[in-house]
């Protein structure tokens, strides 16, 4: 069953003392008693505490909730036909009122503190356990980590739990303060950061560990982002208020010339790391845990219980479950075609597969008609688009026992009443609306003979849906998150369960977009051209033809690179920051730092909710400068005792009186 939202009480007002909770979404109480300074100051509670933080990473990467916080409502994502109180506010666009109740940022919120306290005891106390210094800088990482995504997602947020900033709390308080922008990143997130970069090893001391170079890429993000909040182009008011100055006295420019010195830094010395030979391999299941991937939430196929006591066959939407891809997925197991090719004798002949971009739909998150129109207009030469999608919707009966004699595979007959095979393509997203007819109102409601309502092209045996017809009931899947296990056998496997996947938090081709993005601050624009278009030349190399599943190796790298406008500016930066990490949870905080969420994001074009809809819709969002801040989940302040005026002033402005 879907989960809805419901408010959740943190015992004490920022779970101060609560690390170690059980691996679900609800905060659970534990025995403070255990986990004294004492017990950080011995090897087990340092190592304890630091493998917890690596393991929490799986309640926010891989999370449905925080992926619809971080994508629903900008240029990628608008609400699906499943759509709910958790999808339809966030989208901006009139459907519900976002306010502290209902925005999923609150999985943000509910789980970071509760890391930052158990990073707080082994800062403050391992020392004494004896254990090396690169140890203790994974800490540093974690806690800073923690503090970035909060203070870009709610702007200043407290650095005092209970007992002191930065000090490990034990005992709940129900009493807090926002610090400010600027202190939460001179205090804890930079000098956090600037620990680990000089105690981390170059090489992980475990797989999937922390490295010298996932504190670069951090440091150089944080320096990016900080730059632009003092520099504030566009007038964007932050919370709690203060003056746009930094307290170590530098200005925007000297923070975008630190991220570019350490981006480069990190791609000139990448450790163990690399960009991988075609965008295709960076995503695919069989290659997960790749060079390319600096930091992962991990799981594995092999053992619910070392999952975090996930299920892997029938899962229910609860961290540390990775169950985000069931947001971007349209009900294409709705799709039929006909056994007889004489009389339409219907079958549902796309199945839910355990494989990329064809598993478990909850039609929460639909791509616009930008997203195929706009931003992957050229399909051919650049793979990116072919490497996050699924388009084509092939024939799996022969998986699951419909249209089968004697347990072999029959004939079966789809568009214009044509043959198709299993594995052949049933439907197909085409990249032009032109010739393609749609059945009318009076067959079957408009879903027609595919019971989806798509359309026909002459002489294809394929149902198609040009760009103009993707609708919020039917859209774009994004094939890159997918599930991928290794025991399917020749069935269907297990769709409906969490993902074994590891869910990438940190790519080393985001380097070569934050030394871009603080080269075209620089005025570097020669710099920036050349490191967009190592990204490019990538782009345009083709090792497998995804959606057609087969071979291709073809170098349109040169071409790529050629296309490349002779000047970058942000707004194509951010373009191919979609193109490279679409629907990776980056697009909220692309479009917050660089003040451009109102501008790229205030219209959508979409078709209606029914399989019959078809006609393009452009929706208007409603973007204020105060909606660039998330609301502070009510969860929170009613845990607070203290008076409402303080509970109000807690509250970022546009959330108040909600």
């Amino acid at each position: 069953m879907k989960k809805i939202h419901t408010n959740k009480i943190i015992l004490g007002a920022l779970a101060a003392g609560l690390m170690f909770s059980s691996c679900n979404n609800v905060l659970d109480e534990v025995n403070r008693e255990t986990f004294t300074p004492g017990y950080f100051k011995t090897e087990k509670g340092v190592e304890g505490g630091v493998t917890s933080l690596y393991a929490n990473l799986r309640n926010l990467w891989g999370n449905g909730y925080w992926l619809i916080a971080n994508e629903t409502g900008t240029d990628e994502y608008t609400f699906g036909h499943g759509g709910n109180g958790n999808d339809k506010p966030i989208d901006m666009s009139g459907n519900g009122v976002l306010d502290a109740t209902n925005c999923r940022a609150d999985v943000l919120w509910n789980n970071a503190f509760s890391d930052i306290n158990t990073a707080n005891g082994v800062i403050e106390n391992g020392s004494e356990a004896g254990v090396s210094e690169s140890l203790l800088a994974e800490a540093h990482f974690f806690r800073a980590h923690d503090y970035f995504w909060l203070v870009q997602t709610f702007g200043g947020v407290p650095l005092d739990l209970g007992s002191g900033e930065l000090k490990f709390n034990t005992n709940a308080t129900r009493i807090s303060t926002r610090n400010t922008v600027p202190e939460v990143y001179t205090k804890a997130i930079f000098p956090d950061l600037l620990e680990a970069l000089n105690n981390l090893p170059d090489n992980p001391r475990i797989t999937g560990g922390l490295t010298k170079t996932a504190a670069r890429l951090l440091l150089s993000k944080a320096y990016l982002t900080y730059g632009w909040w003092l520099e504030n182009p566009n007038d964007i008011p932050t919370y709690p208020e203060c003056a746009r100055t930094d307290p170590d006295g530098h200005d925007a420019t000297w923070y975008y010339q630190q991220a570019y010195n350490i981006a480069t830094e990190a791609i000139n010395n990448p450790g163990p790391f690399k960009l991988q030979k075609s965008f295709y391999l960076v995503n695919v299941g069989s290659n997960d845990r790749n060079a390319e991937i600096v930091l992962y939430a991990d799981h594995t196929e092999s053992s619910n219980y070392y999952d975090g006591g996930t299920n892997f066959d029938w899962a229910n939407g609860n961290a540390p479950g990775n169950f985000a891809r069931w947001m971007c997925r349209w009900d294409y197991t709705f799709l039929e075609s006909s056994s007889s090719p004489t009389t339409w004798t219907k079958f549902r002949s796309v199945q839910r597969e355990a494989v990329q971009g064809k598993d478990r739909p909850w039609k929460e998150m639909a791509t616009p008609q930008e997203v195929m129109k706009v931003a992957f207009t050229n399909k051919t030469v650049d793979s990116r688009f072919d490497g996050t999608f699924a388009y084509q919707f092939r024939g799996n009966w022969d998986k699951s026992g419909a249209n089968s004699e004697n347990g072999q595979p029959l004939v079966a007959y789809n568009a214009n009443m044509l043959p198709v095979h299993a594995g052949d393509s049933i439907l197909t997203f085409v990249d032009s609306d032109e010739g393609i007819t749609y059945p009318s109102s009076s067959d079957n409601g408009g879903a027609g003979q595919s019971n989806v309502g798509a359309g026909w092209l002459p002489g294809r045996a394929d149902w198609v849906v040009g760009p103009s017809a993707i609708s919020r009931y039917k859209y774009l899947n994004l094939w890159k998150n997918g599930i991928y296990r290794t025991d399917n056998g020749n069935g269907l496997g297990r769709p409906n369960g969490d993902s074994p996947r590891p869910y990438p938090v940190l790519k080393f081709s985001e380097l070569y977009f934050i030394a871009a993005e603080a080269a075209v601050k620089l005025n570097m624009n020669t710099e920036a051209r050349n490191l967009i278009n190592v990204i490019r030349a990538r782009a345009g190399v083709w090792t497998y033809d995804n959606n057609r599943d087969r071979v291709k190796n073809v170098d349109h790298s040169a071409e790529m690179v050629a296309a490349t406008p002779q000047t970058i500016t942000i707004d194509y930066i951010l373009d191919e920051r979609e193109r490279e990490f679409f629907g990776e949870g980056y697009r909220w905080t692309d479009l917050v730092r660089t003040q451009k969420w109102a501008e790229r994001a205030h219209t959508y074009t979409i078709a209606g909710y029914g399989a019959g809809d078809h006609t393009p819709q452009v929706i208007t969002r409603t973007i204020t400068k105060n909606d660039y801040l998330r609301p502070i989940p009510q969860s929170q302040l009613d845990a607070m005792s203290m008076p409402e005026d303080q509970k109000m002033a807690f509250q970022n402005p546009a959330y108040r009186n909600k």
